[in-house]
């Protein structure tokens, strides 16, 4: 099968870009809330160097990249957060870990919003206009990918919040076991119809014109 090269390194470079700004959103929202270690480690940055793991940003996504059967995935570096340094220890971590896909969700809200603008008949306005269409289905599904409500996913977090105490405490333990449902989730296709069916709703919301 014939990769194009260009498109490859495109989506590389929109999902290390996406990631950056996840990881700096969870940082700066933190920071903000009264828990300064992931300003103290220079996270609270749009370097991509601070966050980079070098395994789940670098070479699993280009694998995928210049694999046209392997869906982009990847994964940044977490940042660390002390949670007795937060003001509301449970609310504010909900907050945080909120954050990062929010922050997925405004970017694609973004870039579709300038591709609209950009090409508003959807004809195709070559590289520029697909690094943003890509900008908007990587962040689509990474905001939708992270809100899976299984530890360590943001989504997780974010219900161990919503939860009543004692119920948080119970599926807190689900934590050690956490990449583990992961990958069942994965591996079964469960994780797929979870995430897909949103995608390309919130996908057809922003892009009417763009998609089949």
């Amino acid at each position: 099968m014939n990769i194009d090269p260009v498109a490859a390194v495109i989506g590389f470079g929109v999902l290390v870009l996406s990631l950056t700004i996840h990881e700096a959103a969870h940082a700066w929202t933190a920071d903000k809330l009264g828990d300064p270690t992931a300003r103290a480690l220079g996270r609270v940055s749009l370097n991509p160097l601070v966050h980079v793991d070098w395994i789940g940003t670098v070479l699993l996504p280009l694998i995928a990249a210049f694999t046209p059967s392997i869906p982009i995935i990847g994964w940044a570096k977490p940042v660390p957060v002390n949670v007795r340094n937060l003001r509301h220890h449970r609310r504010d971590f909900m907050l945080v870990a909120a954050a990062g896909p929010a922050s997925n969700l405004l970017q694609a809200v973004a870039a579709a919003g300038v591709l609209r603008m950009w090409d508003p008949h959807g004809d195709g306005p070559g590289i520029l206009g697909f690094a943003l269409l890509r900008a908007v289905e990587i962040n689509v599904l990474l905001a939708f990918f992270n809100m899976i409500p299984v530890p360590p996913l943001d989504g997780g977090n974010v219900l161990l919040g919503l939860l009543p105490s004692r119920l948080a405490a119970v599926y807190s333990q689900v934590r050690q076991y956490g990449f583990l449902v992961l990958y069942a989730l994965l591996f079964t296709g469960v994780a797929e119809a979870i995430i897909f069916p949103p995608t390309r709703l919130l996908m057809g919301i922003l892009l009417p014109g763009f998609m089949p």
